[in-house]
């Protein structure tokens, strides 16, 4: 015979205090409550081996703890280091963070939004510039469900956001090569590519006129900067600006397949500065983002935009920073 499950009414009796009294105190809210009140049900509930029915307590508080995040590619270590940002802030908030990798699939990512919203998640935390603004009003503004954008998505006056300085992350990219005398150079990313690339871009060209870069398309991958070797050696560029670290990475490879030397026969410059920067040979001279504060600052803001739904717009914009290692030189 099946043993009764133990309810919230049980721990109630053996405290000796009301069911709603109980619900407060295991739901966060004991400070209402003598310590000696919460001692009781703590103990109760302990004694009881009482574990809460969260399906039940959905019904009832209409919270399901729970955050959807999306992002494009898991693979990406920058997308690792984001959402550790993001879960140290929501496990802290006793939240549970649900990610949904997308294989930089639009359709899969616009699913996932829609499957999320069903199982009845507290907020979303979008990373993908796929997830297109009509997909966002119907599915979750629609259904007034708190959300935020960073990174690769533009808020457009339409939610809460976190983005980093990508124009000057460009610039400070372009000074960089500059300075060391690199006259012609080459930019590898993605065509059609995401509107925090594209703001790299612009900061790029107000230090390089059009005439002295080649702009190069491929994905934002290692794959991506493997195979755009060929395409760089056709040209007279000494100096190469990878718009993410992935391709950077992807372009050592290439380079050394075709006998090429990284700074000797080209500066490689790349966009992150996720943790393999510092383990590649040569390590790898990137702009810097603030990834993991970028993750911690993006929950933060939800979790506030959660507790007071109509309080203004919040957007955010971290710096960044040049980090220096051995993959540029002075042009001989």
């Amino acid at each position: 015979m099946k043993n009764k499950a133990i309810t919230i009414k049980d721990v109630a009796k053996l405290s000796g205090v009301s069911i709603s009294t109980v619900s407060q105190i295991l739901n966060g809210r004991g400070d209402k409550f003598s310590p000696t009140t919460v001692a009781k049900v703590q103990t109760a509930k302990a004694d009881l081996h009482y574990e809460p029915d969260y399906f039940a307590r959905r019904m009832i508080m209409k919270t399901s703890k729970t955050i959807g995040v999306l992002v494009p590619d898991i693979t990406n270590p920058f997308f690792g280091e984001l959402i550790r940002g993001i879960e140290q802030v929501l496990y802290q908030a006793n939240f549970i963070t649900m990610l949904c990798n997308a294989d930089l699939d639009a359709a899969k990512e616009t699913g996932y939004l829609t499957e999320l919203s069903h199982r009845g998640v507290d907020g979303f935390i979008i990373a993908s510039s796929a997830v297109s603004n009509q997909a966002i009003n119907e599915v979750l503004r629609a259904n007034q469900r708190p959300f935020i954008v960073l990174d690769q998505k533009k808020a457009e006056g339409i939610s809460d956001a976190v983005l980093t300085d990508d124009f000057e992350g460009g610039r400070l990219a372009a000074m960089h090569l500059k300075q060391l005398g690199h006259q012609h150079v080459a930019i590898l990313m993605p065509d059609q590519a995401a509107s925090n690339i594209q703001q790299r871009l612009a900061g790029f060209r107000t230090v390089y006129a059009s005439s002295q870069f080649t702009l190069i398309t491929t994905p934002l991958s290692k794959v991506g900067g493997r195979q755009a070797v060929p395409a760089l050696l056709k040209t007279t560029a000494t100096g190469v600006f990878a718009v993410n670290d992935e391709i950077a990475f992807g372009l050592y490879l290439g380079l050394a397949e075709a006998g090429k030397r990284v700074p000797q026969d080209y500066s490689v410059i790349g966009y992150d500065n996720v943790e393999m920067c510092e383990y590649v040979t040569p390590q790898l001279t990137t702009i810097a983002q603030p990834i993991f504060e970028l993750g911690q600052v993006t929950a933060k803001i939800l979790l506030s935009r959660i507790q007071t739904p109509d309080q203004p717009w919040d957007e955010r914009r971290l710096p960044v920073k040049l980090i220096e290692r051995n993959s540029t030189a002075h042009l001989n």
